[in-house]
């Protein structure tokens, strides 16, 4: 009979924690890496190249890889011959390590979770409850996988019930266009397969816990009908050209991982989950001797790369940019931004509508006439830091506001994540506005470009509050240009073409 004590799971969860928000999965980094160096399209390769940066600095500094330090969740495997030593149950235990690990002194994680969510949607200030599925198994230890899944990658989650006689493959290359760029590829696919609709999502999320190995598996050949899938999955994907944060490229997805179950005979779930270039994931096992504490990887395993500034980047100046200046942006261009910028996303946008329409109108520290807005939502400073990681959010979320603040406001450009819907499209188009795209999954490396920061508006919102921030050379590409043009529409295009036609081999 193995004993196992509350707080050696209580210290094991929030080590796992801690040590996953700053930490990549080494296989991911190589997977990255690889990817870097095939890739030829030069904005695919930079994206890749700012994480690949991002994820050293966060290993070296042990801060997180996004600011989105998402939602815990949890896979137990509890031995039948395991005995508790504990007065808590055991997802009160795994909640307590979650808490202790999300307010950490030395490495503060956002706390990002809402009760009531169909309500008022309170944050519940230190990131719990997790989502725990437990499973109790022959044995005398406990196995847990530990997860953070950021909240852009977990909303372009897909489930259908196909007909038996359908192609998983057909569903999945018509699913994934309609995913956009919001979950920050590269990453990987996780699929679920059978069972009833509740357990294909499982089996997909529980797919993403393990290793990239779909090299190992190409070499090998596959040796049944999932592994099959895999492969063909995998390259009929990255045949259409998505890339690296939807820019266009020769890869979208590092690996495919699948799980299947039972189904019923007129049945065929599918759950597809994918995981973004934050991916976070962990294991350990409570064997009775104490906390099981995870090992440093070696920091030689990580590329040393080094962003270039060329002369075809452009550098412009926040405080004296002009509507003139901003029509002369070239779809695909790099900028370095300097100067200062307000900050705001969802919550702020729908109370600076209600403000607006009200007649109340916004705070005077809130002029947006001619200025540029940050959709983001910052990790907390710690020690000498200006700010914490400061990596933007998915700006589709934005779209139902755009047309109306950019007509209200005088805003002059947005800086998100990913693409802009046709809505979002639209409205730029029409007040010959910009619109900015940073890479999503370098959140440290942004961090690194905030010279000074405030809260100007709003601070009962806590990480959704308005802030001033003042950057310099913040690197960003111009995804939608005055004329309504979307980088986001025209890459993908041009890569999936250049595939086609000239047969170019996708990992």
């Amino acid at each position: 009979m193995t004993v196992i004590r509350q707080d050696d799971l209580i210290d094991s969860v929030a080590d796992a924690l801690q040590f996953i928000s700053y930490y990549h999965p080494v296989d991911f980094v190589k997977a990255v890496y690889e990817a870097y160096q095939r890739e030829q399209n030069p904005a695919a390769r930079d994206a890749m190249a700012q994480i690949l940066i991002n994820s050293r600095m966060c290993a070296e500094g042990h801060r997180p890889i996004c600011q989105d330090t998402g939602i815990v969740t949890v896979f137990m495997k509890i031995g039948m011959n395991v005995q508790w030593d504990a007065s808590m149950s055991v997802a009160d235990m795994v909640n307590e390590g979650v808490r202790r690990a999300y307010t950490h002194p030395d490495n503060v994680l956002r706390a990002s979770i809402l009760e009531d969510p169909a309500g008022a949607r309170r944050n519940t200030r230190d990131n719990t409850p997790a989502v725990i599925h437990m499973e109790v198994v022959a044995g005398d230890t406990v196995d847990v996988q530990v997860a953070a899944k950021g909240g852009g990658s977990e909303n372009k989650s897909k489930m259908v019930m196909l007909n038996p006689s359908d192609s998983i493959v057909d569903w999945v290359v018509k699913t994934v266009p309609t995913m956009g760029a919001g979950w920050c590829p590269p990453g990987m696919l996780g699929i679920g397969i059978g069972g009833t609709a509740e357990k294909a999502a499982v089996l997909a999320k529980e797919s993403l816990m393990d290793p990239i190995d779909i090299h190992e598996l190409r070499e090998r050949g596959p040796a049944n009908r999932v592994e099959e899938l895999r492969l063909e999955i995998m390259e009929a994907v990255n045949k259409l050209g998505i890339g690296a944060q939807g820019l266009g490229g020769l890869t979208t997805v590092m690996d495919v991982k699948i799980k299947d179950f039972p189904t019923h005979a007129a049945s065929l779930p599918v759950a597809m989950i994918p995981n973004c270039a934050a991916t976070r994931h962990t294991h350990f096992v409570l064997d009775g001797s104490g906390p099981a504490l995870q090992t440093p990887p070696d920091i030689n395993d990580w590329p040393e790369i080094t962003q270039e500034v060329s002369e075809q980047m452009r550098r412009v100046n926040l405080d004296t940019v002009t509507p003139a200046d901003v029509a002369e942006w070239q779809l695909g261009d790099t900028l370095l931004l300097s100067g200062k910028m307000l900050t705001g996303r969802d919550a702020a946008h729908k109370k600076m509508k209600e403000l607006i329409e009200s007649g109340v109108g916004l705070p005077k520290e809130v002029d947006l006439k001619g200025r540029f807005i940050y959709y983001v939502g910052p990790v907390d400073p710690v020690r000498d830091e200006v700010m914490g990681p400061a990596g933007p959010t998915t700006a589709t979320r934005m779209d139902k506001f755009t047309d109306f603040i950019l007509e209200h406001t005088g805003l002059l450009g947005m800086i998100g994540k990913a693409e802009r819907g046709p809505a979002g499209v639209e409205a730029i188009r029409k007040h010959r506005a910009v619109y900015l795209m940073a890479v999503g999954g370098a959140a440290y490396l942004v961090s690194k470009a905030i010279v000074g920061a405030r809260v100007v508006a709003f601070p009962e919102l806590g990480m959704e509050a308005i802030y001033e921030f003042e950057v310099r050379d913040m690197p960003v590409t111009v995804a939608v240009d005055t004329r309504g043009e979307s980088v986001h529409e025209t890459g993908p295009q041009i890569w999936k073409a250049k595939i086609e036609e000239q047969a170019i081999t996708v990992a």
